[in-house]
């Protein structure tokens, strides 16, 4: 199974009813495999906060359930996660986060076990498979027995690789009863002073008690050299030093500080290798233990087997350089629909505030749109902050981009504060009626729910024309003429304006593509323009005449549009 396949059958097995998640790689699977089980209800919030809330109702009503998310996510999710910390819970509560070292898909590295210390929970972190369905598990017996939410966390190369899975019978556990207690679910002041108590209890508590979990174990064998470590650093270390002494670590927040110190005493030399940032390290150090750690291992990216090697063992690798190849940056799909929109606004010289999304990809060459990203939702505020900063004259020249699923998100409110503030500015939605980054999965707008069900779909156009939005247009995000005359209109506007951009991703199942798109040799000017957008189907001959790669091609008509000469033609496919 993948870890992430995995972590949803130990969801199954655990006897979970409710799980919520809004998708972010690497964490996507999880939700879509909890899905394929009937017996939990599986849901695509809006975001990661109203993800965490509807578990967090849920097990205070008394049922085991589950919020999944990527790291990042978590930030959105920490306010309530925080507080519920405080209240802790009825039914059993876990919150998996999905870490990214190494950056594959994520803006930034961060370590959650930082967010676990600061918000007062308990992490578990599994090193294969089989521990992250088996982790799940142990996760809601301490979850129950300590009163206390439990974050899993995961890596993307956990969530990612394969390994066998012993599989057991789903638990089948007796809803709690709801008994009504201000004193421990209503977070006034008043009723926080005295939970903050509760939790340093109870997280002392599971300090010491953790010395005796199963899933905190010393292997001991050659004690000259001895690893601190957990999660999948733990298989480094067994592959470059099979035979050196371990304490595999399966909780690593709070830290059993006994276990840790007996093991200390009876190894030679002490190493604490963990990804990210140094949380063992710097506490194991706070006690007095002398370790080596990031003094020797860096604190980016994703460690491996060979950093041991060369790092501890002090073996000369003779690892041969990677072949030198062409540089291939990712870009938009042929038939993307952004590319089309972009391809207007870099004409028009416009520059575009940008948010998550494959419409990232904009800030790349040949486009050049894209010049701001900062997370979810960002780019209208961070257009209304221009505009404020500079006013209305240099927000002309900018438009914020942001796609359909990523507005449902967190997009809402930053529309809604540049309506209430009486902002100027122009917002572009790219409407291609899917989340598109982390494999095309429904949201509010689309009207499938994560169970499949057909569902009554929030119409944008609707709701930002509820928002007070005088000027609200939708346009074909292939008819660029359209395009270009509704974008001047708009950003040459004294207030809010938004256009909704709608096509379909090419990706999407169901999609049909009745055209191509084919060269007229005799009709080509070699002027390049059809190249522009860097559609991956368009290559330039050795004679400077195009041509189209039809087993790529999507016929979305946007290189025909460019070309003043009639040098391609849409034909059927």
């Amino acid at each position: 199974m993948l870890g992430n396949e995995a972590i949803a059958r130990g969801a199954y097995e655990a006897g979970v009813k409710v799980s919520a998640a809004y998708p972010g790689t690497p964490s996507t699977e999880i939700s879509e495999n909890i899905a394929l089980y009937d017996e939990i209800y599986a849901e695509w919030s809006p975001n990661e906060k109203v993800a965490t809330e509807v578990a967090i109702g849920a097990s205070i009503s008394g049922v085991r359930a589950m919020a999944s998310m990527k790291h990042v996510g978590v930030n959105v999710a920490s306010d309530p996660l925080y507080t519920i910390s405080y209240s802790g819970v009825n039914g059993g509560l876990v919150l998996v986060a999905a870490d990214d070292p190494g950056l594959y898909s994520s803006q930034n590295e961060q370590d959650t076990r930082c967010v676990a210390r600061a918000a007062l929970v308990p992490v578990l972190e599994p090193s294969d498979s089989q521990e992250a369905k088996d982790f799940v598990k142990t996760a809601y017996e301490i979850s129950e027995k300590y009163d206390t939410p439990v974050i899993l966390r995961t890596t993307t190369r956990l969530a990612h690789s394969q390994g066998v899975v012993t599989l057991e019978e789903r638990q089948e556990i007796e809803d709690k009863p709801y008994e009504r207690n201000p004193a421990k679910y209503v977070m006034m002041p008043a009723n926080a002073i005295g939970r903050h108590v509760y939790v340093e209890q109870r997280m002392n508590a599971l300090a010491q008690d953790g010395c005796g979990f199963a899933i905190n174990r010393a292997e001991y064998r050659d004690t000259s050299i001895g690893f601190i470590t957990s999660g999948i650093p733990y298989q480094y270390v067994r592959e470059a030093c099979p035979n050196a002494s371990v304490l595999k670590l399966g909780m690593v927040h709070p830290l059993p500080k006994k276990l840790i110190e007996e093991f200390a005493q009876k190894v030679d030399v002490l190493y604490i290798f963990e990804e990210l940032e140094p949380v063992i390290e710097e506490q194991v150090k706070s006690w007095g233990i002398k370790a080596l750690g990031k003094e020797i291992f860096t604190l980016q990216g994703e460690y491996s087997a060979n950093m041991i090697r060369e790092k501890v063992l002090k073996e000369d690798l003779h690892i041969k350089e990677p072949a030198k190849v062409p540089a291939r940056p990712p870009i938009l799909c042929p038939g993307c629909p952004h590319r089309s929109v972009y391809s207007v606004l870099s004409k028009l010289k416009i520059h575009a505030a940008g948010d998550i999304g494959c419409y990232t990809l904009g800030a790349l060459p040949p486009l050049n749109v894209i010049d701001t990203t900062v997370c979810m939702g960002s780019s209208i505020s961070t257009l209304h902050g221009m505009e404020k900063a500079k006013g209305k004259e240099y927000v002309k020249n900018w438009v914020a981009v942001i796609g359909d699923s990523t507005f449902m998100h967190t997009g809402v409110n930053s529309l809604m504060n540049m309506v209430y503030n009486q902002a100027t500015g122009t917002v572009i939605i790219l409407d291609n009626s899917t989340t598109g980054m982390t494999g095309h999965q429904d949201h509010a707008a689309t009207g499938k729910t994560l169970k499949g069900e057909t569902v009554p779909a929030i119409n944008i156009f609707n709701l930002c024309k509820a928002m007070g939005i005088e000027s609200v247009t939708e346009v074909n995000a292939f008819d660029t003429e359209a395009l270009e005359r509704v974008i001047k209109e708009e950003v040459a506007r004294d207030a809010v304006s938004v256009i909704i951009t709608k096509s379909p991703c090419v990706l999407l199942k169901g999609n049909v593509f009745p055209y191509k798109c084919t060269p007229v040799e005799d009709k080509c000017k070699k002027c390049g323009m059809c190249l522009k957008p860097g559609c991956p189907a368009l290559r330039k001959k050795p004679d400077g005449t195009i041509a189209i790669d039809e087993t790529m091609c999507n016929g979305c008509g946007l290189c025909e549009q460019l070309c003043k000469f009639g040098a391609i033609e849409r034909v059927k496919g």
